[in-house]
This record gives structure tokens, C-alpha cells and sequence, in this order.
């Protein structure tokens, strides 16, 4: 753990505390990472445009793999260096299916302008799914009459409520519609008890992200650590080579990695000790 040279973090439940505020000890193990030259890096479901909201200009990270990988951004040059979405073809045949199985869903435009999304509701309409859309309203629109969107898309977003068997079931029923996409699962930030199903271009994960920043500044992958807390993660730490989780992760995940504080006890800060 002595050769370290990049560590990446999630934010939600991991870097973040849970009124989404970062501690003084997590912002200086930041600062001592920076005063030994390693690389800090964000790992995040977040949109850009949601990681602005949590995280000031001025905190000091180097990259954000932004929307679980399929975006990432050079935090201190203030560039978009990589997007990955979805084909027009491939993103359309998942909302007809969606649409005839009166599933309720949001649909969100190419990264790097994910921020921007549409839905449709279905039968399957569930009080996280109106809590979410009272979230991002001002920039979510109804699915277009006929339900074709002639873009490129970044992802695709359910909510079910938390049933391991009916996520397993959905994630089956929707990898079999596109070999060009795969299926993420996350707890809901938002409200306990939810599952987000979210689908994206076969080759987007956390995991993805870090590796394309590693082969781009000549990083081996033995020398990268990772942190994090829920099954979005997961990708992102069988990747580095030091993996830690948050023991605020769920029971199923708790044990695969490391085990430290909860992001309420500063587990970031912890990790960054026991690297340094």
C-alpha cells in the first residue's frame, strides 16, 4: 500500500456525510494525499451537474468519473475528457419495450448533458419514482408523443421497490433486449427501501473509469486504491488493488472488502491514514 498513486472515492454514504457535507478530516486526508502526488479521484453515480451541488470548486480532487463511469471529467482543467452513451438505436428499442410493458422510467441525454432527462409513467409508478422527478423537474420533460428520441442517450433508470428476486428477474429480462448494455443496481439515496435500476452502455462502471484514467497517465491498476459503500461500487473496487468499504454498506456487500468506519466516522480519512 506504500505504492499508491491513485485513490478513488464514491461520494454518496462514502466521502460525503449523510447531510452531504464533507468533514474537516476527510478534506485534509484529501490535502495529504495531494502533498504525496496521488491522485484524487471521484467515483460517482452523480451527474456533473449533481456533483457541483455537493462538491465546491475549490475541494481538491484531479478527475471525477461522473454518471458511474460513463463520463469523465479533469476537475482542475474543468474539461470533459471522456463520455460514453448509449446508440440511438440501441437506447430506442429499450424505451418501446418499456413503454409496452407500462413500465415506469426516465430516460437521460448524453453525457456530458445528462443532467437532462425525460420520463414516461406507467402502471408501475411508485412514490420514489414522483420524489426523484420532484427532485430534478426543472430539467425533466415527458417522453415525446410516439417515444423516439433520435439522440445518442447516456442512460435509462427504474425504481422498484427493494425485492432481490424482482431486481434479478428485470436486470435477466433487460440484458436479453441489447448486447450493448448492462444493468447497475444502487440503493436509493433518496428514500430506504427502493432499488435504482440503471442501465447503461455495456462498457460504463466506476471500475471502467478508473482504469481508462490509469492506462491515461500510466498508472498500474496494483497501484490503486478504491472506496466505497453499495452495490454501484462494486466494480470500482474488485478493480483497485486496495479496496476498502464503508461499514455503512449493506449486510450482502459488507464483507467482500475491507471494512471501515461508516462516512459518518470518517471512513474516507481512515483509509487514507492506513495508505499513507
Amino acid at each position: 500500500m506504500n505504492d499508491i498513486k491513485l485513490v478513488a472515492t464514491d461520494l454518496d454514504g462514502t466521502f460525503l456525510k449523510n447531510d452531504r457535507s464533507i468533514s474537516a478530516g476527510n478534506l485534509e486526508a484529501l490535502h495529504a494525499l495531494g502533498s504525496k502526488n496521488i491522485l484524487r479521484v471521484v467515483a460517482t453515480g452523480r451527474n456533473m451537474q449533481k456533483v457541483s451541488e455537493v462538491i465546491h470548486s475549490d475541494v481538491p480532487f484531479d478527475f471525477i468519473v461522473y454518471s458511474s463511469g460513463a463520463g469523465i471529467y479533469n476537475w482542475k482543467d474543468k474539461k470533459h475528457i471522456y463520455t460514453r452513451n448509449m446508440k440511438e438505436k440501441s437506447a430506442n428499442r429499450l424505451i418501446v419495450h418499456f413503454v409496452n410493458k407500462k413500465y415506469s422510467f426516465y430516460v437521460f441525454a448524453a453525457a456530458p448533458d445528462n443532467h437532462n432527462l425525460w420520463y414516461h409513467k406507467g402502471n408501475s409508478f411508485c412514490d420514489e419514482f414522483n420524489r426523484y422527478l420532484s427532485y430534478h423537474n426543472s430539467n425533466a420533460k415527458p417522453l415525446p408523443e410516439g417515444g423516439r428520441i433520435k439522440e445518442e442517450l447516456c442512460q435509462f433508470m427504474l425504481i422498484i421497490p427493494e425485492d432481490e428476486h424482482a431486481f434479478t428477474n428485470l436486470k435477466t429480462e433487460i440484458e436479453s433486449l441489447c448486447s450493448e448494455i448492462r444493468v447497475i443496481r444502487s440503493s436509493s439515496p433518496v428514500t430506504s427501501g427502493f432499488i435504482w435500476v440503471e442501465i447503461f452502455h455495456h462498457s460504463v462502471s466506476k471500475g471502467y473509469g478508473v482504469n481508462f484514467l490509469c492506462n491515461m497517465l500510466d498508472i498500474h491498476p496494483d497501484e490503486t486504491c478504491g472506496v466505497g459503500n453499495d452495490y454501484n461500487d462494486i466494480d470500482l473496487l474488485e478493480f483497485t488493488a486496495c479496496s476498502f468499504i464503508t461499514e455503512n454498506a449493506p449486510n450482502e456487500i459488507r464483507n467482500r472488502f475491507i471494512k471501515v468506519p461508516s462516512n459518518e466516522e470518517d471512513g474516507f480519512a481512515t483509509v487514507v491514514r492506513t495508505i499513507l
